[in-house]
């Protein structure tokens, strides 16, 4: 964990109201008890006393979290309140949601824990995402629906949106089209699809061909820079890297972090941990144990040989592949080795990405060199 600030991925649940063609979690109907939550709350500000870090932020996922009633949460807030005031410890919430379920029950919850924020995900055009009990277009128009009224009532609605092969055909202005003037959408991230869990011919599709998605994302980059930037769009991961070249913040998604196990750990509903939520939900040969199980978090952490494999990567992944070569290491630093292991079976190979992310810096690198005199690339404020 870096040093001052921990980060909990929480799968309070992992019962979901979709069926996603490329999702990569095993779906049960297990969800945490408040009794259980209580529980790792206590075990997690133990960890964070002995290792004097006094903040953390909690990522609230699935499943789908919404699944659960709203008062469900308001309760778990009163609980980790009372234990965080005992501790003298500050907590930061964030909501992942497909936003399926949302309706205005849910909005006193997202003010007062996550900030009137929260996250979903959609893509363009919708392929993969489906409803349980219906298609694609079943599931665009309450989406849709649903955005538009968290967006009425004032959320801050965020987007993670994974590109498929018709999007790549259909272009970039289309799509910034769609998100940004048709949905009202300012802050959104593309995210690459990859093949963890269980396979089936979607996912045999992936890792998406590198030159027609690096076209695609270079052409989005351009389009950002002409249309969205001095508007304040928001589009990762172009706004963070410019972020990065022009001011030398490292604010980057997991996937270019140092080394990720570093950073944060994934617990889900039956207590497992392991690195994140495809690591804990589809490969349990790849977690590092149980919280309910364990006498403490920070001698399990310590402990796990798995998460001591992961630990190594940085520096074994060097010697194996030609990172050492690439301007780029001090940001990439061999990117996912979840994105990695689902592709190659061996977490010691780089991301298989990588030749992209390298046009992604290039560009990025570009745009900041290119940006009108005296403007901020991120806001379109003048600088001083």
């Amino acid at each position: 964990m870096t040093a001052g600030h921990f980060s909990l991925i929480l799968l309070p649940t992992l019962a979901c109201n979709a069926e996603c063609d490329y999702c990569f979690e095993t779906r049960t109907r297990d969800r945490l008890s408040l009794g259980e939550f209580s529980a790792i709350v206590k075990k997690v500000m133990d960890h964070l006393d002995r290792s004097e870090i006094e903040s953390f932020s909690i990522y609230w996922q699935g499943g789908e979290v919404m699944t659960l009633p709203p008062e469900w949460l308001e309760e778990a807030n009163q609980i980790l309140l009372k234990i965080a005031d005992e501790r003298s410890k500050k907590v930061d919430h964030f909501l992942q949601s497909n936003m399926i379920a949302y309706n205005r029950k849910w909005n006193r919850v997202l003010a007062e824990m996550f900030g009137n924020s929260v996250g979903s995900s959609m893509d363009f055009p919708n392929l993969h995402r489906k409803l349980k009990t219906g298609g694609t277009r079943e599931y665009d128009r309450i989406w849709t629906r649903n955005v538009r009224e968290a967006l009425d009532a004032g959320l801050e609605v965020g987007v993670i949106s994974i590109p498929n092969q018709k999007t790549l055909e259909l272009g970039a202005e289309r799509f910034y089209s769609y998100f940004v003037d048709e949905l009202g959408i300012r802050d959104f991230q593309i995210n690459t699809p990859f093949p963890g869990g269980s396979l089936n011919d979607v996912k045999k599709g992936f890792p998406l061909h590198h030159h027609g998605l690096t076209r695609f994302l270079v052409d989005l980059g351009r389009v950002w820079f002409e249309r969205g930037f001095r508007n304040g769009v928001r589009i990762s991961p172009f706004s963070k890297l410019v972020d990065y070249f022009l001011h030398g913040n490292k604010d980057f998604a997991c996937i270019w972090r140092d080394n990720c196990v570093n950073e944060f750990i994934c617990i889900d509903p039956r207590g497992h941990i392991a690195q994140c939520d495809c690591w804990v939900t589809s490969y349990p040969e790849w977690r590092f144990g149980n919280v309910f199980f364990a006498a403490g978090l920070t001698d399990l952490l310590q402990e796990s040989p798995v998460r001591r494999s992961l630990q190594s990567r940085p520096s074994r992944l060097v010697r194996r592949e030609d990172c050492l070569e690439c301007d780029y290491l001090s940001i990439c630093h061999g990117g996912c080795p979840v994105r990695a292991f689902t592709v190659h079976g061996d977490i010691f190979r780089k991301d298989p990405y990588c030749e992209l992310y390298r046009n992604l810096f290039q560009i990025a690198r570009e745009i900041t060199a290119r940006r009108p005199p005296g403007l901020d690339p991120l806001t379109g404020i003048g600088v001083h």
